[in-house]
């Protein structure tokens, strides 16, 4: 024999904006270069490759590392850790490539960042830790709790801004 249906509570709108809002969940790929953790929003990653060999720019600022080439787009790769002096025999094993969108007047930009490892990705719906945010690293727009460390948390326009490169 069937049971009979159960009528599920109808919610008034009046009700459903008394309900408690989940905060919206935002994912960031986390990575180590040099002694710092740092962060992208995935939004911004393009993708994650291994370790390619650069080619040199010419006078180029200490710590444009060289380019390279992406499927035929040329990326340049920063290395954000320069100032803890990376030692010129461990190479990072990872590039971060990622990407701001350009407005009308400015195509896209890639910009690879030097990694030394790739932890991973990291769902959380917890606010940044804005106001901890180091005041000496100009990149950075916050902190990220993860796994009871702290990852700086890079903003791509403000990372541009500090190292800007050459557009080629």
């Amino acid at each position: 024999m069937q049971e009979p249906h159960q009528l599920e509570p109808v919610i008034e709108a009046e009700q459903l904006e008394l309900l408690p809002r989940a905060a919206p969940e935002r994912q960031y790929c986390i990575f180590r270069t040099g002694r710092e953790r740092f962060c992208f929003s995935v939004l911004d990653v393009e993708e994650v490759v291994e370790w390619s060999n650069l080619t040199r720019v010419p006078l180029s600022p200490t710590f444009l590392m060289g380019i390279f080439n992406l499927r035929g787009s040329i990326v340049p790769v920063v290395d954000i850790a320069f100032t803890e002096g990376r030692r010129p025999d461990l190479l990072p094993r990872h590039i971060v490539v990622a990407s701001l969108k350009g407005d009308g007047e400015r195509d896209d930009l890639r910009i690879g960042i030097a990694a030394d490892e790739v932890i991973g990705t990291f769902s959380t719906s917890e606010r940044l830790l804005v106001d901890e945010a180091p005041r000496d690293v100009p990149h950075c727009c916050g902190m990220l709790r993860h796994e009871d460390r702290l990852a700086l948390v890079l903003d791509l326009k403000k990372l541009t801004e500090t190292f800007p490169v050459p557009v080629i």
